[in-house]
């Protein structure tokens, strides 16, 4: 009850005028909060930055959808694998849906790149979507098996030439690598991007990812 505080003041003489003003109208704060772990903070309104457009994004964001295609691509050529040579039916299915989920994907991100006038870094099939195809050269910079978890062409090629509980092995064991690379990708741009598109992609990969690490993991224990 600041105001009838001040007024109760003003009658009885009580207090100074400045005294009775600053009593009625406090400073404003804005409680800004912390990062996990740490404490909240109070800013003076005009120290707090104003909100970022949408759409704003940076060079990280821009890496991290570029990178996460190609990323993606290798997982889709490892599960092409799967129908001619695996031998568990978890493997299978689970193949089955990496292609599906991360095909999807990759088109959303192409999507994204399209609408920023970026290149995308890989030729996408026609029709239902779920196939892109060779890299292309000139739309990317980086050597794809810098990224974190990508399976260098001499795994590749073995995982090729085997079969039945072999492949389903060297699967398992080769995704589960893959897994944990995008999973660092996406913890990396949550740290250095600031498109909300992108850090709402991060977090969904990441999340399913790890999780989809933990039942390749049971799966392999089980062959």
């Amino acid at each position: 009850m600041l105001v009838a505080a001040a007024t109760a003041a003003a009658c009885t003489g009580g207090g100074s005028p400045a005294t009775t003003e600053a009593a009625a109208t406090p400073e404003s704060v804005v409680v800004q909060p912390g990062r996990p772990g740490e404490e909240n903070a109070t800013v003076a309104p005009e120290d707090v930055a104003p909100p970022r457009a949408d759409d704003e994004w940076n060079r990280a964001d821009a890496t991290f959808i570029s990178d996460m295609i190609v990323h993606h691509a290798q997982a889709l050529e490892m599960s092409e694998l799967a129908p001619d040579r695996a031998e568990d039916p978890g493997v299978l299915a689970l193949a089955a849906r990496i292609y599906d989920v991360q095909g999807a994907e990759i088109h959303g991100m192409a999507g994204w790149l399209q609408g920023h006038d970026l290149p995308v870094p890989v030729e996408l099939e026609d029709g239902d979507g779920s196939g892109p195809r060779a890299p292309v050269d000139d739309a990317h910079d980086h050597d794809p098996e810098d990224m974190p978890g990508m399976l260098s062409d001499a795994q590749m090629a073995e995982l090729e030439a085997a079969s039945g509980t072999t492949f389903d092995r060297l699967y398992l064991e080769g995704m589960i690598q893959h897994h944990q690379g995008a999973v660092t990708m996406s913890t990396e741009l949550a740290v250095d991007g600031i498109n909300f598109r992108t850090q709402e992609l991060a977090n969904d990969i990441g999340a399913g990812q790890l999780a989809e690490i933990g039942r390749m993991q049971d799966m392999l224990d089980d062959l």
